[in-house]
């Protein structure tokens, strides 16, 4: 394979690498945010809901803790709500009445990615949510 550079490029195949040796992959090939590592975490959440709090408060505040980055919530019951309904329009799951809690992780180059919008369908739906992004590939490569 050729890289952009007209360079042979290593790549991966099922069977020849492991998946945790994804790093050895030449920086203009990799997915964006292998690279990228977080600056905070960032969550829109309101006190009165069971879906943020303890649901997504506690987990979120755990991995702010846990990468060494500082964690940000937005209560939309108070002030921070002009912050919370920008964050959310720029990037979220944006209604006049959103969805929450939405969780976003603020990258060293100053983006946002939107990794997290609870579901009104129910809690447990929420929760299995949080859990499922602090497994995901994505979270992971911003511990490293």
């Amino acid at each position: 394979m050729t890289g952009t550079r007209g360079t042979e490029v290593p790549w991966p195949t099922r069977n020849s690498r492991p998946a945790s040796r994804l790093l050895d992959i030449p920086a203009n090939w990799r997915p964006f945010w292998i690279s990228l590592k977080a600056k905070a975490i960032h969550l829109v959440y309101a006190n009165w809901c069971p879906h943020c709090v303890p649901t997504a408060v506690e987990p979120m505040k755990k991995a702010a803790k846990d990468l060494e980055v500082p964690y940000i919530g937005y209560d939309i019951d108070t002030k921070d709500v002009v912050k919370a309904d920008e964050l959310v329009r720029k990037y979220g799951d944006w209604s006049e009445d959103y969805i929450i809690p939405q969780v976003f992780v603020e990258l060293q180059d100053g983006s946002f990615k939107h990794v997290l919008t609870g579901y009104s369908e129910g809690i447990a739906l929420t929760r299995r949510a949080v859990e499922s992004f602090l497994a995901s590939e994505f979270y992971k490569s911003l511990k490293n």
